[in-house]
């Protein structure tokens, strides 16, 4: 084989591994969305009941919402163990997802520590930071 093929062939062995690498990556990820996806990005209502240092109330998200200390977040919650913007609630085909937002203390479902999008459901406790989110209802928003 002469040298130029063999260095022909290398560069498209890397791209190969390049371009197989990405599909792996792609796939492996269940945040990342393609554009024939979005349809299915409806949004949904949660309802939660909110424990914090005010007491404890109910407040209703509309997905995709952020839940924080912040004054900006959608889901305010009064704890300074919290984040500005500590985790997300989205809908994807109608269940709704919780994932942390690289929070400092983390984000916990049912006392277990959130390390990627995983599915919540009616009765289900988030914590953020002290702060307590119990899931109450999941609707289709219309």
């Amino acid at each position: 084989m002469t040298p130029a093929i063999a260095t022909e062939l290398r560069v498209d062995s890397l791209g190969v591994t390049v371009l197989l690498f990405a599909v792996g990556l792609i796939a492996a990820n269940p945040r990342f969305r393609t554009a024939r996806d979005v349809g299915r990005l409806a949004p949904m209502r949660v309802d939660l009941d909110v424990v914090d240092r005010n007491g404890e109330r109910a407040v209703e998200a509309l997905t995709p919402a952020i839940v924080g200390r912040g004054a900006d977040a959608d889901v305010v919650v009064d704890d300074p163990d919290a984040s500005r913007h500590h985790a997300r609630l989205e809908a994807e085909n109608e269940i709704v997802y919780v994932s942390d937002l690289d929070s400092t203390n983390g984000t916990y479902l049912n006392g277990r520590r959130v390390r990627e999008a995983i599915e919540v459901r009616p009765g289900d406790r988030i914590d953020v930071g002290t702060a307590r989110l119990v899931v109450k209802d999941l609707m289709p928003w219309t």
